[in-house]
């Protein structure tokens, strides 16, 4: 069977460096961090008390005031992408059949502030079992792409996709596969995640996992520097709209690239630690080559997982070079949650936007933050240190590692 080819017509992202794709690109390739100190709860008493979060944001002024009520941040901010990207492909209801077009998402989460508030308000009361009635379907993991199929009547698949940060990678490897089998002409996919609260903060300093440079935190995401001390955290969405080629082209929509390839596999190591050999982000890498039918010469750029933690910048590096040998000498590695945070289940596709807008504009955005060399890090590897750097990009390969050792990648290249 002959699959049919994938490319990329439209594109959406609230993100913490600005609520569009341009302003997030802008963002990244001036080398501009997210963080700040957190401002969505009182973090006060927290080890972190600082975020990469989405800023500006009023869910109001996209959605009614009653609707906005009735869904959670990670999807109200799911919807805003959704609008933007459907904007951006110039879809509308005469150019798409909407029993052909589906929706795939991932989220890590989902609602974790709506089910820490009811269950913090349910605590606060005398044991009366008062909840909100929409407590379930704004918590639930698949609503953001229940609520995005509603918002533009898209009957075509429609289920989301839960592996930690490896969420919205793999949405969008089920979004390709979708594709090449015939099983629909378009498919919104992405995903988003908002759980910078209590609960969140909290769960992840009691793992030891976040960066606890409160004075700084501005300079606190450091991947591949010797004084990482762990991931800054982020909240985002991004949402790509994925078109069967000929589809595209008979519509006019303007292409921003192909979507080649994708893999997945998992680490079978630890629940958080990843192997220390890289073995699972090295199998990983080697799948979604042999699924797009590339040789290691063929990519230029690798926008890593790179979450500055002191064992997975390490792991993953280890990866490349098994991987790619002599030529990892010859290519671009960035980590852009330098400057975006890890926005966890949202992390996939908002560098999987990165990687198009390099494939695009031939430019790699830079990783921020490095002052000291890490002696374990290969010191010939191109990690794009603190500025952008020209070169031509015909392809780039996405990294995203989950906790419980999910991995998962995509590749993009120039449209021909």
């Amino acid at each position: 069977m002959e699959f049919k080819r994938v490319v990329i017509t439209g594109m959406g992202a609230l993100t913490p460096l600005g609520n569009s794709v341009d302003e997030y690109w802008n963002g990244l390739i001036n080398g501009v961090s997210g963080a700040a100190p957190i401002t969505q709860f009182d973090a006060s008493k927290f080890r972190t008390r600082f975020a990469c979060e989405v800023k500006n944001f009023e869910p109001t002024d996209f959605l009614d005031k009653k609707e906005a009520r009735k869904i959670d941040r990670y999807s109200q901010l799911a919807l805003v992408a959704s609008d933007q990207a459907f904007a951006d492909a110039g879809l509308n209801k005469e150019n798409i059949n909407p029993d052909r077009v589906g929706v795939v998402l991932g989220s890590g989460i989902g609602g974790l502030i709506t089910f820490q508030n009811e269950v913090m308000d349910f605590a606060k009361g005398d044991g009366t079992p008062r909840f909100n009635p929409f407590f379930i379907p704004k918590m639930i993991l698949d609503i953001a792409a229940g609520q995005v199929s509603i918002r533009h009547n898209l009957r075509g698949p429609n289920y989301a996709v839960t592996s930690a940060c490896a969420s919205s990678t793999n949405a969008m490897i089920d979004a390709i596969n979708l594709l090449r089998l015939g099983k629909a002409d378009i498919i919104v996919t992405g995903g988003s995640e908002a759980v910078i609260s209590e609960a969140g903060v909290g769960g992840f300093n009691a793992m030891k996992a976040m960066s606890e440079r409160n004075d700084e935190p501005a300079t606190a995401s450091r991947p591949y520097d010797k004084d990482r001390d762990g991931f800054v955290m982020g909240e985002a969405a991004g949402i790509l709209i994925f078109e069967e080629l000929e589809h595209a082209k008979a519509r006019g929509a303007k292409i921003y690239c192909e979507v080649v390839g994708g893999g997945a596999s998992a680490d079978a190591h630890h629940i958080t630690a990843p192997h220390p050999q890289g073995l699972g982000a090295k199998n990983v890498m080697l799948a979604a080559l042999s699924d797009a039918g590339m040789q290691v010469t063929d990519i230029d750029y690798i926008n890593t997982h790179g979450t500055s933690t002191p064992l997975g910048d390490i792991a993953e590096t280890k990866a490349i070079l098994d991987v790619f040998g002599e030529h990892s000498y010859k290519l671009n590695i960035s980590s852009t949650k330098s400057m975006t945070g890890h926005c966890l289940g949202a992390a996939g596709v908002i560098e999987a936007i990165a990687c198009i807008k390099s494939v695009m504009h031939d430019i790699v955005p830079p990783t921020i933050n490095h002052f000291t060399d890490d002696p374990e890090l290969d010191p010939k590897l191109n990690f794009t240190f603190n500025k952008a750097q020209h070169r031509v990009v015909n392809a780039a390969l996405s990294n995203t590692f989950g906790f419980g050792g999910h991995n998962a990648c995509v590749i993009v290249k120039k449209y021909t």
